[in-house]
């Protein structure tokens, strides 16, 4: 019944390309059949990961992440009540730093995102391409329209429970609180995802995934990790204060009236004093360096709103987890009540919780 379901989603997928190819003002017929096929590449290369703890030839150290995918996978079912499905139960090989690679764009004085309309995922504030030289050629296409443009590799991604996504080499980068955390972040899309709101997407699933992480520990009793986690997440705060303070001076900047050489050099000012400002934190941090790759890069609208979008609403939805008294099935119900609400309406609640400023 599940490889009917996928067969059938498969089918209206081809239909929109095919479809697109009719129409004279669908001038993307090439990207989303770039979409279809870099999808079903990975679906084709999956393997079955018991399949893969069961052989004496898989890599000790492949096993031992998997075999703890497993379990969290488990857990994240029966405590954490994301969807018990086929999802992740497969494991794919791409021999690839990252999955897909999706392009951020923004004018040169705004931090309002490029947004992109598609049939399945409604609209979003980024593009994805399953190669990197296809993310590098649009990019160039949009800088050349002298837009702030950014991409950003993806390790993983979700297809909403619509196909039964496969655990990816890319996913198990790093140690197991990233890929486990990964994996729920993942999941907390097939509970909750609304077209045309990246930012309410992508917080609702950091809330998930920080928050499960935390719920995972503790009941493998490893309180010291928490601690070291909540110590990342209290820098990853700081980072992202930074970020908001900048996009504000930025903000004044651009609505100033003053010509564009003026604003362009306004714009510099702020960007190298968020540098200095970003020593600081360093400092306060007793020299940690996690974020110096990020600041390695040029930042521009589009860097920083790359980050705003996974981030900027995360607050609001741990006030809305403390309105329930920390149960999650009621707070997925309460999110999906505030996700229901015509978007102005929906903006408006968010708001009001993003006031209380709570932090978990």
């Amino acid at each position: 019944m599940q490889v009917h379901r996928n067969i059938r989603i498969l089918a209206q997928l081809l239909l929109v390309i095919f479809v697109c190819g009719l129409a004279s003002s669908c001038s993307t017929v090439s990207y989303y059949s770039q979409a279809v096929g870099g999808h079903l590449k990975l679906m084709s290369a999956r393997q079955p990961i018991d399949k893969l703890l069961s052989s004496d030839s898989t890599d000790p150290e492949l096993k031992r992440k998997l075999q703890t995918l497993v379990d969290a996978r488990q857990y994240a079912v029966d405590k954490l009540h994301l969807p018990d499905n086929d999802s992740y139960n497969t494991y794919a090989a791409t021999g690839r730093r990252f999955v897909t690679w999706n392009v951020v764009a923004a004018e040169e004085f705004s931090l309002s995102p490029k947004i992109w309309c598609f049939p399945v995922a409604g609209c979003v504030s980024y593009k994805g391409y399953f190669a990197e030289e296809d993310a590098n050629a649009y990019a160039a296409e949009l800088r050349a329209q002298n837009l702030d443009v950014n991409i950003g590799g993806a390790t993983a991604y979700s297809t909403l429970g619509w196909f039964d996504d496969p655990v990816l080499d890319t996913m198990l980068n790093g140690g197991d609180l990233r890929y486990v955390s990964t994996l729920f972040h993942e999941l907390a899309h097939q509970v909750l995802y609304i077209k045309d709101d990246s930012s309410f997407n992508e917080a609702f699933a950091t809330f998930v995934e920080q928050e499960g992480l935390r719920i995972w520990l503790n009941d493998r009793g490893e309180p010291d990790r928490i601690a070291w986690y909540n110590d990342s997440l209290k820098r990853s705060a700081d980072f992202s204060e930074l970020l908001k303070t900048t996009r504000s001076q930025l903000l004044a900047a651009y609505k100033e009236d003053i010509s564009d050489e003026q604003k362009r050099q306004r714009k510099r000012a702020v960007l190298d004093d968020m540098q200095g400002n970003y020593q600081k934190l360093k400092t306060s941090w007793d020299g940690y360096a996690g974020y110096d790759g990020w600041f390695s890069r040029e930042v521009n609208n589009a860097r920083l709103l790359s980050v705003s979008t996974y981030r900027k609403l995360v607050p609001a939805f741990a006030a809305m987890y403390l309105d329930v008294d920390k149960q999650l099935p009621a707070f997925y119900e309460k999110a999906k009540e505030v996700a229901a609400l015509p978007a102005d309406q929906r903006q408006e609640k968010m708001d009001a919780y993003l006031a209380r400023n709570v932090v978990l």
